[in-house]
């Protein structure tokens, strides 16, 4: 085995058991250190994807145990995007996390995590509070 195929064996192990996570939000920064974040703690691989345009696309080949998903975005808005998602097949049961800066902590806690049937994590958010959120939508996925 060459050099190139040892490596690749060795990071697929070191992604096993670790969930995927897409990230679509076109704001470059807050995904570059939501990512960052979400690595550091070890047990995620992350895929982030700041043009929607492109989610399904990378959905698709990536296929994320779960979404991060934008509401408001330049040229797509996070409902139609979560609609794509929810109309592939190979998407529909992937769950979604909407994550906005429309509404405060307070009020996704006040209507407990969910809002329209959707879970929502309010932006900027404490990395423990989305931690929560992300391991809540994907029980069971191992």
């Amino acid at each position: 085995m060459d050099r190139t195929n040892v490596l690749s064996e060795i990071n697929d192990n070191e992604r096993e058991g670790r969930k995927k996570i897409l990230v679509v939000d076109d704001e470059k920064g807050f995904t570059a250190m939501l990512s960052l974040n979400l690595e550091t703690a070890g047990q995620y691989e992350v895929r982030v994807e700041n043009n929607p345009q492109h989610a399904l696309e990378v959905a698709l080949k990536f296929r994320p145990d779960i979404i991060l998903l934008d509401i408001i975005m330049p040229n797509a808005e996070g409902p139609d995007i979560a609609f794509e998602f929810k109309n592939h097949p190979r998407l529909r049961d992937i769950p979604i996390v909407f994550l906005t800066a429309t509404v405060t902590q307070e009020e996704v806690e006040a209507h407990g995590g969910k809002i329209g049937g959707h879970s929502f994590v309010a932006k900027p958010s404490n990395l423990n509070v989305l931690l929560d959120s992300i391991e809540r939508n994907t029980a069971g996925v191992f």
